[in-house]
């Protein structure tokens, strides 16, 4: 019999004390190395500590990431949170429940035969039937979980909680949620002026002047990196931009031509990996060849609260440098804070606080080492630094322009014998804290800097980069699937929720509708003629029978598509189907998602995160561009980036598929890649011209419509 495995998190940190301390007070302390981005999973998590343990969850205290506290599960990205923190909290919720009985024998004097048959109530301790009890309170002792974890203690099986979200009461009654939004004693505020285009360098400015303008603390420039320290936030944000008026660039025309980037993608340098390979020498020759390239820009993070930190700096105590964040990766920021600072790790704490929310790696990292290096001006006082709406939407990582050619040889049944995928994309991953080599904003600001990095693609193993969904999902005897990283970066890119998987998807899916064309079939019929994965299939019959699917226009100028894809071929399976109304302005009516991710832990959590998705991959799709000139981003407001507005959102129905047998999996980029493909494919549907290129508007259908 297969030694049940430890969730990969609590490998690396085996320590049940490391998650849990109970307090005599009727509390628990919960450490998770994840971290609350807005998609719910501080409540997640408590729920899953509330079963295992038989408490309310009332009793929880949640502990955000804390590199003093926590321990270190890297990153919270990928849908993986649940996935990963989730289990690991099952299992030491459920062995430390077992210690707690055990101890709890001991002290009750109960017999080994009796053992098996205590009850936990609220955390109340007793034996059926004995008017004696005790409690996890009353036998708290934190040298009961010094120990390793062990897979073997079988969690409970929990059924979905209904619970309200811990986070959302003060939020909705006004009080201060966000690390925007606290004050510290002495708190003083910083503005950085970030050079206004990728290659630009400070010449000039007249610093010294500033110094003395009112509310002014002190002015930092080191290099190109020019920043100042003031008493409230409205004299610094007024001292900068005089400063900023004041400061000369040299600027270079470094950008490639905006509208030619599939030649700059393709153009190279490249660096080439083989996927996936696999022929079949003796297939069927085929009797349709067809062949398409799908595309889409630059995309911006575009939270909706700019990126903000505080940090304080002193020269006399074993912590020089204390960091409050809303990063999604605490362990990893710390790393490349203390490279950027010269410190050794041990002597920066980067503590965890909730922001506005985010989609992957945006701006939280990088003006978290402009507060570290504003506080090093004024040691002792905290300061505080939040960037500005064209600051974040232009200074912030991108996610990755990326293209698509996809070829496939159909045979005389109308079936594939062929399919080959090839991604060109620059890099998908530039996060903090995995090279020795500080990637932050700043770090290639000061004197001297740090020599700028080119961003990489993940393995495929742990999810991958520009090649995520990639492989087809369908079964194909002869496949080739291809990935070309570009190793020069026109514009910094990093994580973006759901990385190559958007594209891909996109391509695959819409290449699907054209080859079910061509074949005559029936999209739907098409798909499940080349799809063998049982729980895919299920989504897919079921969202169609779900939003009474019908390939022929439902009304006139309108259409729909379908989509479906398993995330990162390992996660949650997600099945789309999009009602598209295209009159003055494309709109999408009405989207309905049918997803398979096995065991649910919170319902409406997951319902949650799955219409988020859905809605931000119609803004993505219909509306969002990254645009610049040679030499600058010129998309540095909501008005030259505009997103979805809340009378363009579509409605939304959701059917989850449960299976409680099955290990829980992520679902909050499930959606990025189905819903595209599916949006594209009802634009068809309506009005027959076959959109392979985002953002899909009014302007690219005509333009595309005059090429055809």
């Amino acid at each position: 019999m297969m030694k049940p495995a430890l969730s990969p998190s609590l490998k690396l940190n085996p320590r049940l004390g490391q998650w849990l301390t109970f307090g005599s007070d009727g509390t628990v302390t919960v450490r998770s190395g994840k971290v609350e981005l807005g998609q719910g999973i501080r409540t997640a998590l408590a729920q899953i500590v509330a079963h295992e343990l038989d408490i309310d969850i009332g009793r929880i205290h949640m502990v955000s990431a804390d590199t003093a506290l926590s321990p270190n599960e890297g990153v919270t990205a990928g849908s993986l949170s649940v996935t990963d923190s989730g289990l690991a909290l099952r299992q030491v919720c459920a062995q430390a429940r077992r210690l707690y009985l055990k101890r709890a024998a001991e002290h009750l004097n109960v017999t080994v035969q009796h053992e098996a048959r205590l009850q936990v109530y609220d955390g109340r301790i007793s034996l059926p039937g004995s008017p004696v009890s005790t409690s996890y309170w009353a036998l708290a002792d934190p040298a009961l979980l010094d120990v390793d974890a062990d897979a073997s203690v079988e969690p409970r099986p929990s059924p979905p909680l209904q619970v309200r979200r811990l986070d959302l009461h003060a939020k909705l009654m006004g009080r201060p949620s966000f690390l925007h939004d606290k004050s510290w004693p002495g708190l003083l505020h910083g503005v950085v002026i970030h050079p206004p285009s990728p290659q630009a360098r400070l010449a000039q400015v007249d610093w010294q002047e500033a110094q003395h303008w009112p509310g002014v603390v002190t002015v930092v420039r080191n290099g190109s990196f020019l920043g100042l320290v003031a008493k409230t936030p409205y004299q610094a944000r007024r001292a900068g931009d005089r400063l900023a008026a004041r400061a000369q660039w040299h600027e270079l025309p470094s950008l490639p031509d905006m509208h030619a980037m599939l030649d700059e993608l393709k153009q190279g340098p490249l660096e080439t990996t083989v996927v996936n390979h696999r022929s079949d020498p003796a297939r069927t020759p085929a009797r349709v060849r067809h062949a398409a390239t799908y595309e889409r820009p630059f995309l911006a993070h575009a939270s909706i609260a700019p990126s903000c930190a505080v940090a304080t700096y002193a020269t006399d105590q074993p912590i020089q440098l204390e960091v409050w964040t809303h990063s999604q990766g605490v362990f990893n920021l710390r790393a490349d804070l203390a490279i950027l600072m010269g410190l050794s790790p041990e002597a920066v704490r980067v503590r965890h606080d909730d922001g506005a929310g985010c989609y992957g790696h945006n701006g939280a990292d990088d003006v978290a080492a402009d507060a570290a290096l504003l506080a090093r001006a004024v040691p002792g006082q905290p300061v505080r630094v939040q960037w500005s709406r064209a600051d974040e939407l232009a200074c912030a990582p991108f996610g990755a322009a990326m293209c698509a050619d996809l070829l496939a040889e159909l045979d005389e049944q109308g079936r594939i014998v062929h399919w080959q995928h090839q991604v060109w994309s620059t890099g998908h991953s530039m996060r903090p804290g995995r090279s020795s080599v500080p990637v932050l904003r700043a770090a290639g600001l000061i004197d001297p800097p740090f020599a700028a990095q080119v961003a990489i693609n993940m393995p495929l193993a742990v999810g991958g980069g520009a090649e995520r969904n990639a492989v087809p999902l369908y079964e194909f005897a002869s496949q080739e699937v291809i990935s070309h990283r570009l190793l020069r970066m026109p514009l910094r890119t990093s994580s973006l929720r759901s990385l190559g998987a958007h594209l891909n998807v996109f391509a695959a899916e819409s290449f699907m509708d054209e080859l079910a064309e061509r074949s005559g079939a029936d999209p739907l019929q098409f798909r499940l003629r080349h799809l063998a994965d049982e729980r895919a299939r299920f989504v897919l019959q079921r969202v169609a029978e779900f939003s009474g699917w019908k390939p022929s226009p439902p009304a006139e100028g309108q259409g729909m598509g379908m989509g479906v894809a398993r995330y990162k071929n390992t996660g949650a399976w997600c099945a789309a189907v999009a009602l598209v109304e295209a009159g003055a302005q494309l709109r999408v009516l009405r989207l309905w998602l049918v997803v398979d991710a096995g065991r649910l832990v919170s319902r409406d959590g997951a319902i949650n995160q799955i219409e988020g998705g859905a809605i931000q991959t119609v803004s993505w799709v219909l509306k969002e561009q990254v645009r610049f000139d040679r030499t600058r981003v010129t998309s540095d407001s909501w008005d030259s980036y505009p997103i979805l507005r809340f009378s363009e959102v579509p409605e939304v129905a959701v059917d989850l598929v449960e299976r409680p047998d099955q290990p829980s999996l992520g679902v909050g980029e499930a959606t990025h890649g189905p819903v595209a493909a599916a949006i594209a494919n009802a634009v068809y549907a309506a009005l027959g011209v076959r959109m392979r290129s985002m953002p899909i508007n009014a302007d690219t259908i005509a333009r595309t419509a005059l090429a055809a």
